[in-house]
């Protein structure tokens, strides 16, 4: 279903044409209004009590499981998608020889820590080349084989949208017992996602941007294989028992149930959470396939208008729907995207790209005044 514009939940001005949630989220006004209220929160500490420190914590894991399909038990609470790649490359068995895959030009925060674990432990890290015909699923799949430790991949390109079969990649990962790490961060809340489908063994996002939340709030759906695992840091509130804050000195050896021995210290965040569960229950209102269904008619439209101005862009059948690349050559000015700002226009450009990634408060009109904004720029 094709859910109109929402533009009226979010602060936009009627000159500002965004087409940049891949960089970051505009807020929900009503996200934006329990945050001025939680802040207030702090003035009043004796207010704060400890269940505070449990509740907001179990809302946005329940909220973030069901938009993943998984189990609460599965969720854990981190502030970015490098804590959570952290915790899986200090959790995934490589050993020296084996193989990491990755794509070209992978956001960093999935590149980094699987070059410090290849180091570590002898093991390869392989890089997929950018395939020509934007096929990323065939070209990891031709990289997986026995040798292979880990697959650490984005559900889509950060840089142009081009979309990987998470389901088929996954499987094949199962096959040959090789651990499966995805970056969700551009995907998730956009894009449908199902664990049981997929089966990753850690999945991780950030909820700035395509979950509609707050900067430095995150979230981490962890397989069952992996929810016994080791914690990057040993924190009080991931331990058994912890709720009894008059016992905190009778040390604890045992965990939390599920995934929350992976939590970030400091988790309960009386702003960012209740923040974030609020964007999470207005995407789960909507629904994940109406968002990528209402998007993906944007993005058909810059296809379309691209396609008639002879602009290369990443075809519908290779990308996911809430994100499309803009493949204007080297032709293109370096500051095109500075250029297109000064008509009120916002978009990034990732490395070769220009990225466009439209949202629910966007329109047809504002395709077109793109358009019209790059004849004026580019000719």
């Amino acid at each position: 279903m094709n859910l109109g514009s929402q533009r009226d939940l979010f602060e936009i001005p009627e000159d500002i044409v965004y087409l940049n949630c891949a960089y970051m989220s505009p807020q929900l006004r009503s996200a934006r209004e329990i945050g001025e209220r939680a802040v207030s929160r702090k003035s009043r500490p004796w207010e704060i009590t400890p269940d505070d420190f449990f509740e907001d914590a179990e809302e946005g894991r329940a909220l973030f499981a069901r938009l993943v399909g998984g189990e609460t038990d599965g969720v854990a609470i981190v502030p970015s998608v490098s804590y959570g790649i952290a915790v899986a490359a200090a959790n995934v068995p490589v050993g020296e020889g084996q193989k990491i895959l990755i794509l070209e030009d992978q956001f960093p925060s999935n590149v980094y820590p699987w070059r410090e674990l290849a180091a570590r432990s002898g093991a390869k890290l392989v890089t997929v080349a950018r395939p020509e015909d934007y096929d990323w699923t065939s070209a990891l799949m031709q990289q997986i084989d026995e040798s292979t430790a880990v697959v650490a991949v984005p559900n889509c390109h950060w840089t142009d949208g081009s979309l990987v079969d998470l389901a088929r990649v996954g499987e094949r990962a199962r096959e040959i017992g090789a651990a499966f790490v995805v970056d969700g961060i551009q995907s998730l809340g956009a894009y449908p996602f199902d664990v049981s489908e997929v089966g990753p063994d850690f999945l991780v996002a950030s909820s700035y941007k395509w979950l509609l939340g707050p900067y430095g709030a995150g979230f981490m759906y962890v397989g069952e294989k992996y929810r016994e695992g080791e914690p990057i840091e040993h924190n009080w509130i991931n331990r058994y028992g912890s709720e009894a804050f008059s016992q905190l000195v009778d040390y604890q050896d045992a965990f939390q149930p599920g995934a929350r021995r992976y939590d970030v210290g400091e988790r309960s965040n009386f702003v960012l959470l209740p923040m974030a569960a609020e964007a999470l229950r207005r995407i789960l209102d909507w629904g994940v396939d109406n968002v990528s269904e209402t998007i993906g008619a944007l993005t058909d439209l810059v296809e379309e208008r691209a396609t008639q101005r002879g602009i290369r862009t990443i075809p519908k059948e290779r990308r996911a729907r809430h994100m499309i690349g803009l493949m204007l050559g080297p032709d293109a000015p370096d500051d095109l995207a500075a250029r297109l700002t000064t008509h009120g226009v916002f978009v990034s450009v990732r490395g070769e790209s220009v990225r466009l990634s439209p949202h629910l408060y966007n329109t047809e009109e504002d395709v077109h005044r793109l358009f019209d904004v790059l004849e004026r720029v580019i000719g």
